[in-house]
């Protein structure tokens, strides 16, 4: 009895820790905002969970973004945020887990009241942009999760303004989605515009543009100076950025001030369908048009590495979709990101990066970097630089004579300092082929350990390629057998090696069929001898085949294949001819030659009858990815007789 009890109480308690645990492991963590406040001095604190840190990795940290209310923000982990006006306002704050296994903790936003405003001697006013239009993000994308997207402007001109703001995001050439825009945030009275962009501009002038404009039913004319830095030709930027992405978030603003700079912030939530390539990369754009009477605008595009865990060393690339038959000239894009996540700074950074054999490594280009830094030269120097070598299947890629302050470094604020890439471009080289690629980078700060980043892949696009094939069917096993036949193939463009073929053949062939000759003896008054009746069937059909089979390039001239086909008759006309012919005895002894006696015939005709399967095996040589080629296939029916060799050309396009 007691045993039993305890028994009980054994099963019943590893239950309840098994529910607990279970319900444990399933609620998301929280960072909850903590603050100080003095006067409109505040000081902000996020109270994050403990991180699980990735076996393997650099130690595990918390990046931190934050959104005052106020329409100002910043990525420091403890920030401290003055604000200028009396009022109510809702702080929001996004952690990124960084070598961590979980996901992102969530956080509440804060609502904090200003009952005064704040002194203007007790803060200073700092123009922080260097552009007009600045795109930035809190953190990488993953599926099924936020990021915040932060458009700054700055109004440069000497007169206030009123503007519009584009946001284009999904792009085209992936089939889903990859962004659902859920909210917008703005703190200037920015509002949703669905008028027109603009109404009427000449053509741009170094000088002076004249530009008419409606205000209260009263047309104005309004001499300006345009400046030239900005981009011209307002409608073209706009088609080309709706033609390459799928949806748009437009803004009006009025009223900006000279030098006056404001933020808006967008919160995408990643789709479920997002692309699953996590080393891709996708982009966002932003269209900024400070004056609406002109069409004088900023462009600036802000690309994006998709994750599937927060890893600021990461390779990505450009290239995950491309479609072969137009990459030729084409150069893609890698980009090798990396965080110093050590207690000082970084003075070499080294990044020994995989280039597949299919690319010309004597082709590649740095496109941007940072730090920012010359190209070294062929001999040593003292100054900051980058330097660039290659080994028999690598690019080596090295900082020298640089300062990357590290994360755990004393005064370090601000992560993003910590942080730098290197982005490149490549050609192909001379004679590649459609395969996949796989690259890593190994990435040694100073003397450390290397670390060694994802695999960035690239792909290729199946493409479609349509061949025109036209052939003779040689059938053994009939009489008086003709049979020409025309069609078209559909394949993948160029495949490397393994790839299916689907065909679509129209043959005519013509045939004798059944045939029966019976003789009987005759003897008759009229008639003495043999009477010899022929029954022939002949046809004549045109066919329609339709193989499908898997093929395999051996190289660039041999290929091979196998596979199943259906077929039947589109068309049967059959016609059975009876032949009447007679033989008399001569002298009593022997046949004389047989004579036509009678002949008819019986016509009838059937469609969509006839229908067949079998196997097949082939063999093509010539151009065996694309262009011409000839072959040779044998069709074994699962019908008697119809077994057949099959000798063709094929052009492939």
């Amino acid at each position: 009895m007691k045993f039993t009890t305890l028994l009980c109480c054994l099963i019943f308690s590893w239950h309840s820790f098994s529910q607990e645990t279970k319900q444990i492991d399933t609620l998301r963590r929280v960072a909850i905002i903590e603050y100080n406040t003095n006067g409109n001095d505040v000081d902000f604190t996020p109270n994050a969970p403990e991180l699980n840190q990735i076996a393997g990795a650099p130690k595990a940290f918390y990046s931190h973004y934050w959104e005052f209310g106020d329409g100002e923000y910043s990525k420091e982990a403890n920030p401290k945020h003055t604000y200028k006006k009396a009022g109510e306002y809702e702080v929001k704050l996004w952690s990124t887990n960084n070598y961590d296994t979980g996901k992102p903790p969530t956080s509440r936003p804060k609502k904090l009241s200003m009952s005064t405003d704040a002194n203007p001697d007790s803060y200073t006013e700092v123009a922080s942009m260097t552009s007009n239009l600045e795109l930035q993000r809190n953190t990488e994308p993953m599926p099924e999760e936020e990021i915040v997207v932060i458009m700054s402007y700055k109004n440069t001109k000497d007169y206030a303004t009123n503007g519009k703001l584009h946001l284009f995001y999904n792009e085209q050439k992936y089939k889903a989605n990859n962004f659902e825009l859920t909210d917008t945030r703005t703190h200037h009275r920015e509002r949703a515009s669905h008028a027109s962009d603009f109404v009427y501009t000449y053509d741009y002038d170094d000088h002076e543009s004249v530009v008419a404009s409606i205000e209260d039913n009263i047309v104005k004319l309004r001499v300006k100076f345009q400046d030239s830095t900005e981009k011209q030709n307002l409608p073209l930027t706009l088609e080309e950025s709706k033609a390459y992405y799928k949806d748009a978030s437009v803004l009006e603003f009025d009223n900006m001030k000279p030098n006056e700079e404001r933020n808006v912030f967008y919160t995408l939530k990643t789709t479920p369908e997002m692309l699953k390539d996590t080393s891709a990369i996708i982009s966002v754009r932003g269209v900024y048009i400070p004056d609406d009477n002109f069409d004088n605008h900023n462009v600036k595009e802000m690309e994006m590495e998709i994750v599937t865990s927060h890893d600021p060393n990461k390779m990505s690339t450009s290239a995950t979709f491309l479609n072969y038959r137009l990459v030729r000239h084409k150069r893609p894009k890698f980009k090798i990101r990396f965080q110093n996540n050590g207690e000082g700074p970084a003075s070499t950074i080294r990044l020994e990066t995989d280039i597949p054999d299919m690319f010309d490594k004597t082709s590649i280009r740095v496109e941007d970097m940072y730090p920012k830094c010359k190209i070294c030269p062929k001999r040593e120097v003292a100054y900051s630089c980058l330097d660039t070598t290659f080994t028999k299947t690598q690019a080596i890629f090295t900082f020298k004579n640089i300062y990357l302050p590290g994360s755990e470094q004393k005064n370090v604020k601000e992560y993003d300092s910590t942080k730098g890439f290197v982005k490149y471009s490549i050609k192909f080289g001379e004679d590649f082929h459609k395969q996949k690629t796989k690259s890593k980078t190994a990435i040694i700060f100073d003397k450390n350990d290397p670390i060694i980043t994802n695999y960035s892949t690239t792909r290729f696009l199946p493409g479609i390629s349509i061949g025109a094939k036209v052939g003779y069917n040689s059938y053994a096993n009939l009489d008086n057998s003709k049979s020409y036949f025309l069609g078209a193939t559909v394949s993948p463009y160029k495949s490397y090696k393994w790839y299916w073929q689907v065909e679509l053949l129209n043959s005519f062939h013509s045939y004798d069929g059944n045939k029966t000759v019976t003789v009987r003896e005759i003897d008759e008054p009229a008639f003495i001898g043999r009477e010899r009746t022929t029954i022939l069937d002949t046809y004549n059909n045109v066919d329609w085949e339709i193989p499908v089979l898997a093929r395999y390039n051996v190289n660039n001239f041999i290929g091979l294949g196998a596979g199943l086909q259906g077929a039947f008759s589109l068309s049967e006309k059959t016609t059975n001819e009876t032949t009447i012919e007679r033989a008399e005895i001569i002298n009593g002894i022997d046949y004389g030659p047989y004579s036509l006696i009678n002949e008819s015939s019986n016509k009838s005709s059937n469609s969509f009858n006839n229908f067949r399967t079998g196997l097949l095996l082939e063999a093509t040589a010539g151009f065996a990815r694309i262009g011409p080629s000839v072959g040779a296939r044998y069709v074994i029916n699962f019908k008697e007789d119809f077994n057949y060799w099959q000798f063709y050309a094929i052009w492939k396009f």
